[in-house]
């Protein structure tokens, strides 16, 4: 095993999964590369992530993008690979000595981790950065954590979920929501509409279905039935859906074909190039639940919400399990009111994705309900600056700058 000198570089691992963590992971991986700098510390970042993490800087050791998905039978296609890469894992963390390991969300495979690394160093600095929404939800009896157990430190981004975990006894700092820190430069909606050629009369709905590849299956049929109506009611209504993986774009086309929807399908390089101008731009959005419905809400975007897993899953959830959740959007979640609509399971009809698209763009009422409550959403998000002040505090966890501060100039917190 190598031994890290005082002024070797700070080897770090993050883990997260998803397009959701990878994106949150860049910019995580950017802020710890910044602060290290202005502390003048070398560091190496290793990564369990996407493509967006490693252009940020960090060694891939492997790609989770693809590997996520929320139910029991859903997630089986994912055991295989998902053992076979934390084998790979296993045997490199072998042959380095980390500083410090920083998990962000993915449940399931960060708690594995955390577990074993707490077992196999027990002051290793763990710090975990957008835990699980565990605060949100119940199984049966419910109000107990594995994270605590191994994890030095919680990051919390939610006011409720700093809560949650101090009353438990878990040491926690609240650092805000990362996605407060895109906010500083918003694009103008007219600028925006501009940009993507809408005329003045149009209406623009987004669609955002899927991240996972069980939402393609379970989302994206009533999805696109709901939003045919709306623009059959609506001629002006211009139609666009971002791909959240390149992989679903052929499976997006062909099934808008097949549904008569006039809709632009953007594939994902698109999507993340021009997903500022489509928020700022977009009357109304018809989304899976998600932390894009928070995005939606820093963007001022009336939403319907909705989700559904097989009814295998469903039934385990409610039956077995008790799951118990009082929303499945986040925003709603956070004002802990049903601010936006909600549609799970069988109340996910193209006719009720039709009733509550048609009050959003036609009732000026509606609108601005949401519109007040998505500024009481701001308030609880925390000031911009989150992944800096995360960054600071995962590295002053890490023992060997503690040890040997007299020889690294550092700098306070925010």
């Amino acid at each position: 095993m190598i031994h890290n000198h005082p002024t070797a570089p700070l080897q770090l691992l993050i883990s997260t999964g998803e397009v959701s963590g990878d994106l949150q992971g860049s910019l995580l991986v950017k802020a710890l590369r910044e602060e290290a700098t202005a502390r003048g510390l070398p560091i190496s970042i290793h990564a369990l992530g996407g493509p967006l993490m490693e252009q940020a800087g960090a060694h891939l050791l492997g790609n989770t993008t693809s590997m996520g998905a929320i139910g029991l039978w859903e997630a089986l296609p994912f055991v295989v690979p998902t053992m076979r890469m934390q084998a790979r894992v296993h045997d490199w963390l072998k042959q380095v000595r980390l500083d410090g390991v920083v998990l962000i969300d993915y449940m399931g495979p960060n708690v594995n981790l955390g577990l074993k690394l707490r077992r196999s160093d027990p002051h290793l600095p763990i710090n975990y950065y957008i835990a699980p929404q565990e605060w949100a939800f119940r199984l049966g009896e419910g109000g107990t954590t594995r994270l605590i157990g191994f994890s030095s430190q919680i990051l919390a981004v939610f006011p409720e979920e700093a809560h949650f975990y101090r009353t438990r006894g878990a040491a926690v700092r609240w650092v805000g929501h990362p996605l407060m820190d895109t906010m500083a430069h918003l694009p103008e909606r007219g600028t925006a509409r501009d940009r993507l050629k809408l005329s003045e009369d149009s209406k623009l709905l987004l669609l955002l279905p899927a991240s996972r590849s069980q939402e393609i299956r379970y989302l994206l049929p009533p999805l696109l039935e709901g939003a045919a109506r709306l623009q059959r009611q609506h001629p002006n209504l211009e139609v666009v859906i971002p791909a959240g993986r390149q992989a679903f774009v052929p499976t997006i086309r062909q099934q808008v074909q097949g549904m008569g929807l006039m809709a632009t399908v953007l594939d994902a390089q698109e999507a993340r190039q021009q997903k500022g101008e489509l928020f700022a731009a977009a009357d109304l959005a018809i989304t899976k639940s998600g932390t894009v419905n928070l995005e939606l809400a820093l963007y001022g975007v009336p939403q319907v919400v909705a989700y559904r897993l097989s009814r295998f899953t469903a039934w385990i959830a409610n039956h077995l399990l008790n799951f118990q959740v009082p929303f499945i959007s986040p925003v709603n979640l956070v004002l802990n009111k049903p601010l936006v609509p909600e549609l799970l399971q069988n109340q996910l009809t193209p006719s009720a994705i039709e009733h509550h698209g048609n009050v959003l763009l036609t009732s000026t009422l509606a609108r601005q309900r949401v519109l007040q409550g998505y500024q009481h959403l701001r308030m609880q998000l925390g000031k911009p600056g989150a992944t800096q002040r995360a960054a600071q505090a995962i590295l002053d966890t890490i023992p060997r700058l503690k040890s040997h501060s007299n020889l690294i100039p550092t700098r306070p917190s925010a």
